[in-house]
């Protein structure tokens, strides 16, 4: 039931959904070199036989636990003599990759260097200090997460269904729990799920009608133990006690008891989970309560009387004497003195609960945890179980002797975890799940473009991407490309996602091609032609009628369009569940107004009274899309379209020195029309006369010439969620 083309492949959707780099690479049979990263059966091998059926490279197999430096000398010398004699590249793919040694790995890295191989690696371990750095810096690294419900559900529903690989010629029916608890069990595992589903099916007699049921039971005797992804030497061991250290250190004996749980379950040695607890107590609890190493010591002392399984009681009974223990750091005065003595010293001193000393960069793994020390009381509400059991109570506090005393503070400490947890805003930052290697001339090129803006854009600009919250892998899509201003930067923080740019005239879009024609094909914005009201189509025509990105950002892109709502609507229809839009757009009606350049001395105050009234009037032009709204009908207009604001709207008025040339004056003087819109002098004559016009214009050419005027501009910054 291997998937064969991207289209069978199940899961994954944020390395290979429609649009997503991954995908369009291997559509375009344009890759790079590659590391898989990620538990068993998520499809890394998958993956890579997919590749295999869909590029035109010569395509090798070798497996690290298997292959020896004589294997990798072969398959280069055979990829050398196709590069030569066929002009046809080789893909070496190497399953288990993190079990080459040094030296093995070292024979690869110059041929993938030099391009005779191109390498795609499948790993389970943290390619950060399971694989040789020179590779891991030249790679490509996509972390595949363990797969959902659905898509082991998807995954069996299709092996029943199939009838040339799976069990589509035979009566085979397997009973909703059933099929839910082989699911469950199997924790995200496609390869366990199959296998079980086989084992169900082969060891199950037919009925007397010939068909075969799969009821609780034989699923049950099929799938008999959840298989805890677990490693004690490698990413799940250190994830895993880091967890538990910051949970204990965040005072939720809950956490503590489920990750705990899930240390023992695997076979962790409790010594060493003892030993960590031992320093711990003086780590984070400390002085606050001297008796928690006495505590823990008599309990490691009792493990070592007792042995297990009964020494498991001292060991929960140590870590929720931990967790609920008042908290101090203050026995770091010792390391500051240590510091101050060795102050000379070079050294590195190496941040939500994954151990992030290795791979902070490339996963983000620790980003967004908060240390309890650094707020009043030493604790601060955060997230430490995983989100699928948030309000799972493990420990309920006991009323007699010191549990008395804390029981009131762990039911108020859990609530605030609950409140926090709702507070999407606040919630902690995503775990980043692919990396690229630097490309220094690419990233050279992407800085020197996007700084070339003035402060006030740089700034607008930075707003606007960041309220996008955009991940490496992100697809955003801007809605008015103008110069380049948000795609570029959007394309620099997403080099594995993608970005597409709506941009209404050709000749932009021309210019827009054109510079970015320094990057290589496939990491190029998709650059679409035409107006917002036909983006579907758009996006059809360019074959991209599946994507849904996550992000929609734009400047100034409604301002013009006469109708909101429904632009909105189509957008919403383009972005992924939970999408964000986040736009800037300047307020016509609230522009500068022209009679509060000039000395107001300089006309009678009654012209003047005439004048202003007659300037108000013109933006209050109710057929005009460009000037007939402000910000409750864009609010309006939003939640129309069925979107959420995630912050009020904002308006900010900026104000910035501008030069007015003769050109630019003479244009607001001239009573002609402007292109497709009235000038201003033709709006101004509808309310006043041309005697008046007259002196009023007189005063503008004599004021305002060839002078620089502080220019103020009002935009509203949307942030929204579809």
């Amino acid at each position: 039931m291997r998937p064969r083309t991207l289209r069978e492949f199940i899961g994954q959707d944020h390395i290979l959904g429609p649009g997503r780099l991954l995908r369009r690479a291997i559509e375009a049979d344009q890759l790079a070199s590659l590391i898989f990263y990620g538990p068993p059966g998520t499809g890394k091998t998958t993956l890579a036989m997919v590749i295999a059926n869909t590029t035109r490279s010569h395509f090798l197999t070798i497996n690290a636990v298997l292959a020896g430096v004589a294997d990798i000398r072969q398959a280069i010398s055979e990829a050398r003599k196709r590069q030569e004699v066929m002009q046809q590249r080789t893909i070496l793919f190497v399953d288990e990759v993190h079990r080459f040694n040094k030296a093995q790995q070292d024979a690869l890295l110059p041929h993938v260097e030099n391009g005779t191989i191109l390498l795609i690696g499948a790993t389970t371990e943290n390619p950060y200090f399971a694989v040789n750095r020179a590779l891991v810096s030249r790679s490509r690294l996509f972390q595949l997460k363990p797969l959902t419900d659905l898509d082991l559900t998807a995954i069996a529903q299709q092996a029943l269904c199939d009838p040339g690989r799976g069990y589509g010629t035979r009566q085979v029916s397997v009973l909703p729990e059933a099929l839910a608890h082989l699911v469950q069990v199997a924790n995200g595992d496609a390869r366990g799920v199959l296998n079980a589903l086989e084992l169900a099916v082969d060891t199950t007699p037919p009925n007397a009608a010939g068909g075969i049921v799969v009821d609780m039971q034989v699923a049950e005797e099929s799938i008999q133990q959840r298989a805890v992804l677990y490693d004690k030497e490698g990413d799940y061991h250190y994830d895993t006690i880091s967890a538990f250290i910051k949970s204990l250190r965040g005072s939720d004996p809950d956490a503590a008891m489920y990750w705990l749980a899930k240390m023992v379950y695997a076979g962790e040695e409790p010594r060493f989970l003892l030993r960590r607890m031992i320093i711990f107590a003086s780590e984070d609890v400390g002085l606050a309560d001297p008796q928690a190493v006495a505590v823990t010591m008599a309990c490691a002392e009792a493990f070592e009387r007792v042995g297990l399984p009964e020494g498991r009681f001292p060991l929960a009974q140590a870590a929720l004497y931990l967790a609920t223990a008042p908290k101090s750091n203050s026995v770091f005065a010792f390391f500051d003195a240590l510091q101050t003595i060795e102050q000379e010293r070079d050294g590195d001193v190496p941040n939500h609960l994954k151990d992030a000393s290795r791979d902070a960069e490339g996963f983000g793994h620790g980003a967004g945890y908060l240390y309890p020390h650094a707020y009043r009381d030493h604790w601060v509400a955060q997230q430490y179980l995983p989100t699928h059991l948030q309000g799972k109570v493990f420990y309920e506090p006991g009323t007699l002797g010191y549990e008395a005393g804390i029981h009131q503070q762990v039911v108020r400490r859990r609530e605030a975890q609950l409140a926090a947890m709702l507070e999407v805003e606040h919630a902690p930052a995503g775990e980043v799940l692919t990396f690229s290697p630097t490309t220094r001339t690419h990233e050279r090129w992407l800085q020197r473009t996007i700084s070339q803006v003035g402060e006030q854009l740089g700034a607008l600009r930075d707003r606007i991407l960041e309220a996008a919250a955009l991940q490496r892998h992100s697809l955003v899509l801007d809605l008015n490309a103008a110069t380049g201003l948000l795609t570029w930067e959007a394309l620099r923080r997403t080099p594995e996602g993608g970005v597409w740019t709506v941009t209404a005239d050709a000749a932009t879009a021309a210019a827009l091609r054109q510079q970015a024609e320094r990057l290589p094909q496939v990491e190029r914005p998709l650059i679409l032609v035409g107006e917002l009201s036909a983006l579907p189509a758009l996006l059809a025509a360019d074959g991209a009628q599946e994507v849904r990105f996550d992000a929609i950002v734009g400047r100034n892109a409604l301002t013009r369009c006469p109708e909101k709502t429904a632009v909105l609507a189509q957008l919403r229809t383009c972005l992924q569940s939970a999408g964000r839009l986040v736009l800037a757009e300047v307020i016509p009606r609230r522009a500068q107004r022209l009679s509060a350049l000039v000395e107001h001395t300089a006309l009678d105050p009654t012209l003047l009274a005439r004048w202003q009234v007659a300037e108000d009037a013109l933006y209050q032009t109710p057929d005009d899309p460009l000037l007939n709204w402000d910000v409750p009908d864009l609010a309006a207009a939003l939640e129309a379209a069925g979107f959420v604001l995630t912050a009020p709207l904002q308006c900010v008025t900026q104000t910035e020195e501008r030069y007015l040339s003769t050109a630019q004056v003479e244009r607001w003087c001239t009573p002609a029309a402007a292109r497709d819109r009235a000038s201003y002098a033709q709006h101004l004559l509808a309310t006043l006369s041309p005697a008046a016009w007259h002196r009023i214009a007189a005063c503008l050419r004599s004021h305002l010439q060839e002078r620089t005027v502080s220019w103020q501009t009002t935009l509203v910054y949307v942030t929204a969620t579809a």
